[in-house]
């Protein structure tokens, strides 16, 4: 059953209660405490409008402006993919890596967590599989060194863009940022700029503790996207509005399975179809 099936289905009692009900189920689907307060409020105020209508008006106000494309402004072009353990950081950094090679673009990626030996296992068995190069060191490496020298790599073979995964160790916090600080110094250091992109990898289902990581993250490296992956119409889905609304920062892919092509640009009608 879709969201909007059951916020209908609430709304059909005809106890007091519905309302209340209606903002407990808004909250308990992540779409956030200011989106949810303002939806009940006009909600209150005119208990004839259509909810969905509504509902579908107000995701659109908050969606209008979201930015959905990659910017890519300097040769080589470096995108950081960073987020915690388990949120699919590696296979999306796969997916990404074959829309841009199918675009036409030369595409390397750089195995910049060396904390788990099997993150940067994954990416060169994905390196194989789309027939690209990978720049990588031995588990335990410094990351640094290793960002270091794919950046030259890429440099030297005139790469047009660069994807480098990061570690994603929320055990160890403080050192995780202090490397990913370190890691964006090294970047800037080394082609001039800091990366065109740093994008965000959340699971969808972690909820409000997705929130959470887009501060901790924040507070370290700028943020200029967010990928969402397992996106669908449950519990998951209203995620997307307090990510954008409070944080300002924009959705730019959503994943839709495990497969190499499962990867979709956000779009804001998909979206709301999804949730319908």
């Amino acid at each position: 059953m879709s969201l909007f099936e059951k916020l209908k289905r609430i709304l059909k009692k005809s106890n007091d209660s519905a309302i209340e009900d209606v903002e407990e189920f808004l909250i308990e689907n992540n779409f956030g405490v200011e989106f949810t307060d303002r939806f009940i409020s006009e909600l209150s105020k005119n208990r004839r409008a259509d909810p969905q209508k509504l509902l579908e008006n107000k995701i659109r106000e908050i969606l209008a402006n979201n930015d959905n494309s990659l910017h890519f402004s300097h040769n080589p072009s470096v995108i950081l993919f960073v987020g915690t353990n388990g949120s699919g950081k590696t296979t999306t950094i796969a997916k990404v890596a074959n829309l841009l090679k199918n675009q036409g673009k030369k595409v390397m990626l750089v195995a910049g967590d060396t904390f788990r030996a099997a993150a940067a296992e994954q990416l060169s068995k994905w390196a194989n599989v789309l027939n690209i190069p990978i720049v990588k060191q031995k588990m335990g490496s410094d990351p640094g060194a290793v960002v270091f020298d794919g950046l030259e790599s890429a440099v030297h073979k005139k790469m047009d863009v660069v994807l480098i995964d990061s570690a994603g160790r929320v055990e160890t916090k403080k050192n995780l940022l202090m490397e990913l600080s370190k890691i964006e110094r090294i970047i800037e250091k080394k082609v001039g700029h800091t990366p065109d992109e740093t994008l965000l990898i959340i699971d969808a289902y972690t909820g409000q503790n997705g929130l959470s990581q887009i501060e901790m993250f924040s507070g370290t490296v700028k943020i200029t996207g967010i990928v969402l992956t397992k996106l669908d119409g449950s519990s998951s889905g209203g995620i997307v509005i307090p990510i954008v609304e409070k944080y300002r920062v924009p959705i730019k892919f959503i994943g839709v399975g495990e497969n190499i092509n499962d990867i979709e640009p956000f779009d804001a009608e998909n979206y709301i179809r999804m949730l319908m």
